[in-house]
């Protein structure tokens, strides 16, 4: 394999090699991983001692990735912390704004903003077909998020069950481990999470790559623990106004995969919202006014219903 000549091909090399590195190198590989603007200007000294190792230590590293000393090595860190110096100007601006425009909110929006273009920007075209086409194709499909996680994989869960059958959210219950027990081959798992990383959601991804199902990530950055267990990995920023990191990029990443998934199946998809639209209004499960609310019937089908019939062709 030839030497990494960006920071993108480093990571994922890293990535690539981290089970087989030492527990020295390992900890190199995370800081490096999680942090590298904080290592794009640091000395071998001072990386060396932040990971509890020599210098020699940190040269040997490097030049076992085949570059040419610990120079190259921070020297593409500094190529990453380059890629982001757009992003950071502007929140060097948004900090600016939050003292003479309005306080949190308009900072807020603005980091939101700036997190999904980010994300979106960072995502394989690839990488995203495959999360598509095995979301689309699988026998079920399994959603876990935990604490703040809860939010975006509940959405998909939801999102995806619309426009397909056999999806399930996992929670933290006695039921957990009967329900991963019953995955295998054809199935696929979800699982996102951002630092501090649940400990039942990186095991529950470990099990199931383990059983041979679809993997697939939603995370922080490619120091993250579910990153090593996942076929397909997307990275989410967070980055917030306040000490609260931000959910809202996970959230639009979420919605747009759920999207695509319902392209990719097409007919089924119409399919799947006509009846759901059938059942809701069988069961008169929302308030659709005052003449549904005075028990009048005959009513025209809702426009959403309508509109699947029309997709549908009936």
């Amino acid at each position: 394999m030839s030497p990494p000549t960006t920071y993108k091909e480093l990571e994922e090399l890293l990535r690539a090699r981290f089970e087989q590195l030492t527990p020295h190198q390992r900890k190199m590989a995370q800081r490096i991983l999680s942090d590298p603007e904080g290592c794009a200007f640091q000395t071998v000294t001072q990386l060396a001692s932040s990971v509890g190792a020599n210098e020699s230590t940190v040269v040997r590293f490097a030049t076992s990735l085949g570059l040419r000393g610990y120079p190259e090595l921070a020297r593409l860190c500094q190529q990453r912390l380059q890629e982001k110096a757009q992003l950071l100007e502007r929140f060097d601006a948004l900090r600016y704004l939050e003292s003479q425009e309005g306080g949190v909110l308009p900072r807020a929006a603005a980091f939101d903003q700036a997190n999904i273009a980010h994300t979106f920007a960072g995502i394989d075209h690839d990488a995203w077909r495959e999360a598509v086409r095995t979301l689309s194709r699988a026998r079920r499909v399994q959603v876990i998020g935990l604490r703040k996680s809860q939010a975006p994989a509940s959405l998909l869960a939801y999102l995806l069950g619309l426009v397909r059958d056999e999806v399930r959210q996992l929670g933290l219950d006695e039921l957990l481990p009967d329900r991963l027990r019953r995955l295998g081959k054809g199935d696929a798992l979800v699982a996102i999470s951002i630092h501090r990383y649940v400990r039942h959601t990186v095991q529950a991804l470990r099990f199931a790559r383990s059983k041979g199902v679809a993997t697939i990530a939603l995370t922080d950055n490619s120091a993250s623990p579910l990153a090593q267990h996942a076929d397909v990995v997307f990275y989410v920023e967070v980055a917030g106004a306040s000490i609260l990191r931000s959910m809202t990029a996970f959230v639009s990443l979420v919605q747009a995969l759920a999207s695509d998934v319902a392209i990719e199946l097409g007919a089924d998809t119409s399919k799947a919202l006509l009846l759901e639209e059938e059942l809701l209004e069988e069961f008169d499960v929302y308030a659709v006014g005052e003449d549904r609310a005075r028990g009048q019937s005959g009513a025209e089908p809702s426009t959403r219903a309508r509109a699947v019939r029309g997709a549908s062709g009936k």
